[in-house]
């Protein structure tokens, strides 16, 4: 037990750091966009070329860390997320700034290989639980990292990108000195560099035609393309609606992640053991919903950031639940074959969202977007009520 405690703690610690250097960068990286000339569609579009490269390389991550073990795939990912920082950080045109980007999700699969490490180390029944630790992870890097990233950025956007390439260097060197490997050799599949492709389909199509699979990675689907729909262009849909600046966005970001971290922490685990899983994801996904429908109608900060209190409250009981589910539904020695085609999806939707964000924006009724990542939202609620119930994702007991 204390074994398992160290690791998942330490793979915790490991986390944050992650998510503390990305989340430096997301208050001010649409204005940095928008100071070299981009519109919000491009704005969109550079966001989504970290997601597009991210979508290729993440199946292969995953597997490739199933036969040559969690920890130098780990590196490798990090070491790939530190390079994109300091291009970020010498960024003086638009170009460059997408390049950037690029680096980053061309080889930073680094929470695929973390989740697929937590799925090593912790049992089928506290698997979601150990998620929700993990998750808290985002909570407390976004608590501190956007409002340093937000505060710094008005003395120049170059500042925060190379703190945030110092605190992705802290990751590297949490994982080579302090994390243990999870993959035994007899435990280790078989795998070719030959048989290694560009854009594998033979994983999605083995999940996706899985009904034991498929649900619930069809509503983490949707779920995520309604979150980065909204995520991706809250920062700008602020700026055109209230005027809100990267100070703003950094400030309002630290305080999701304060919530994220009270709801991860100390809340969820507590309902999981209360009432049904199922349950608790109808509340959460209603959350979003409800929250995206209201926003429109909101025009001052206080109560825009009520808005994003229902609609964190709502992704912090989703998101780990719904991993919890999708790792809960392949065996042990495919964790990482099926995280990754769980990160891949992701990525597709980080991929569409944010270009379907930056055009809403872009129309003469920027509320459109609201409504849009709503839309898409219910499909999610629509998958999770059709579910099979031998796919349920009640599994505590």
């Amino acid at each position: 037990m204390k074994s398992f405690d160290k690791r998942l703690a330490i793979v915790f610690i490991i986390q944050i750091t992650e998510v503390l250097g990305f989340s430096l960068i997301l208050p001010f990286l649409p204005f940095y966009a928008q100071s070299y000339g981009a519109t919000p569609f491009v704005v969109g579009l550079i966001l989504t070329v970290f997601s597009l490269f991210q979508f290729i390389s993440s199946p292969i991550m995953g597997k490739l860390s199933d036969t040559y073990g969690r920890r130098p795939l780990l590196m490798v990912s990090q070491f790939s997320t530190f390079i994109s920082f300091i291009v970020l950080g010498l960024s003086n045109t638009l170009w460059m700034i997408f390049l950037s980007r690029a680096i980053d999700g061309l080889l930073g699969s680094n929470f695929t290989i973390a989740q697929a490490y937590i799925s090593d180390i912790t049992s089928k029944k506290n698997r979601s639980k150990a998620f929700g630790i993990s998750g808290a992870a985002f909570g407390i890097g976004f608590l501190i990292g956007p409002a340093i990233g937000g505060y710094l950025s008005q003395f120049g956007f170059a500042i925060p990108a190379f703190l945030a390439a110092a605190i992705s260097g802290i990751s590297i060197l949490l994982t080579y000195f302090f994390l243990p490997e999870t993959v035994s050799n007899e435990n280790k599949p078989k795998f070719s560099f030959k048989k290694v492709k560009i854009l594998d389909s033979e994983p999605f199509k083995k999940y996706l035609l899985n009904k034991k699979t498929s649900y619930n990675l069809l509503q983490f689907f949707f779920y995520l393309l309604a979150h980065s729909t909204w995520v991706a262009s809250f920062a700008l849909y602020g700026n055109i609606k209230m005027g809100l600046t990267a100070q703003h966005i950094g400030f309002i970001l630290a305080y999701i992640g304060l919530i994220s971290i009270i709801l991860r922490i100390k809340i969820i685990p507590k309902m999981i053991d209360i009432w049904d899983e199922n349950k608790l994801i109808l509340w959460g996904m209603s959350s979003v919903i409800a929250g995206l429908f209201i926003a429109p109608m909101v025009n001052s900060l206080l109560p825009f950031v009520g808005i994003m209190t229902l609609f964190s409250f709502g992704t912090g009981i989703v998101r780990p639940l719904l991993n919890g589910a999708i790792s809960r539904s392949a065996s042990e020695k495919e964790q990482g074959s099926i995280m990754g085609v769980a990160n891949s999806l992701g990525s597709l939707s980080q991929i569409i969202g944010p270009l379907l964000g930056g055009f809403l924006l872009s129309t003469r009724y920027p509320e459109s977007m609201l409504f849009v990542a709503a839309g898409i939202m219910s499909l999610g609620l629509i998958f999770f009520l059709k579910q099979p119930a031998q796919t349920s994702q009640n599994q505590h007991s």
